[in-house]
């Protein structure tokens, strides 16, 4: 072989490997800014026609299916053979399966959830003692922000496995509010004046109606269940406001609000506990006032 010829060989080979490097480069430099631009074009389009959550798993659908079909194309122009990425993809695919069974779960319960809606972002959720505001519905967990500004990530599978209070899913809530009075107050009265104020406060609707119930005999006081009714983004103004008027009007009437009573009985068969009442000052008590 002569050298013309080795040159000629040379040339060829540099072409064969420099065309798939020019295709592995553009591949990778045009195709996942390309996947990402359709993924945000497909969430713009369905912004408007499906949910925040719903419209989330679709983008990220595009954006990972996309990503996945660009990788396994530029591994076929790098060289390997397709019974090898299927191969490796066989064996990749049960040690992702045995080693995210959780994510898998979790996934599949954000489906679920996303589909049977019952709540979105925004809402105010409770799940055993933590409640707070939803900030995003991801395809693993969904976030809250609690009312102490705190994180907190709920797995999906948990939402779907365990009861859950969605606060604020109707547009009115309701409000309850325990009031007690003295036995000497006249019920009608007071239920009266609670009735006026609701009917009187802005913030209160007037359907369904306010309703003042007398549930109990308490052991220090007459217990009455106030129960008002307001548009869900009313609730907390509501409630600090109406409490304010009810101490105020009451101290205005002279009804009184009672703190807990005890009654000392010491039984039939035994004697009175002896009472010493004290009408003079101790000494040193008298003798300090007198003392400049």
């Amino acid at each position: 072989m002569n050298l013309t010829t080795t040159i000629e060989w040379t040339h060829l080979l540099a072409r064969e490997n420099l065309a798939p490097a020019l295709h592995v480069g553009l591949l990778i430099g045009v195709g996942f800014p390309l996947v990402f631009s359709i993924s945000a074009f497909v969430g713009r389009s369905t912004k408007r026609k499906l949910s925040p959550q719903a419209n989330m798993l679709l983008r990220k659908s595009f954006f990972y299916s996309g990503s996945l079909i660009l990788l396994l194309v530029i591994l076929y122009k790098l060289g390997v053979e397709r019974t090898t990425l299927l191969g490796t993809a066989g064996i990749a695919g049960i040690a992702i399966g045995f080693a995210s069974q959780t994510s898998v779960s979790n996934i599949i319960s954000g489906i679920f959830l996303v589909s049977e809606r019952p709540f979105s972002v925004g809402d105010q959720i409770q799940i055993g003692t933590t409640k707070g505001i939803i900030l995003s519905i991801d395809l693993l967990s969904v976030k809250l922000r609690t009312f102490e500004n705190q994180l907190v990530r709920i797995p999906n599978e948990a939402l779907i496995k365990s009861e859950f209070r969605n606060i604020t899913y109707f547009p009115i809530r309701r409000l309850d509010i325990n009031v007690g009075v003295a036995y000497k107050e006249d019920v009608k009265r007071v239920i009266a004046i609670l009735k006026e104020l609701a009917l009187a406060h802005p913030l209160c609707l007037d359907e369904p109606e306010p309703d003042v119930r007398f549930v109990n005999f308490g052991d220090s006081a007459l217990e009455f269940l106030y129960v008002l009714w307001c548009v869900k983004e009313d609730f907390l103004p509501l409630k600090n406001q109406i409490m304010i008027q009810i101490k105020e009007r009451f101290d205005a009437e002279g009804i009184e609000i009672p703190f807990p009573h005890r009654t000392l009985y010491t039984g039939s068969v035994t004697d009175p506990m002896p009472i010493r009442i004290i009408s003079e000052q101790p000494e040193d008590k008298k003798i300090s006032s007198d003392t400049p």
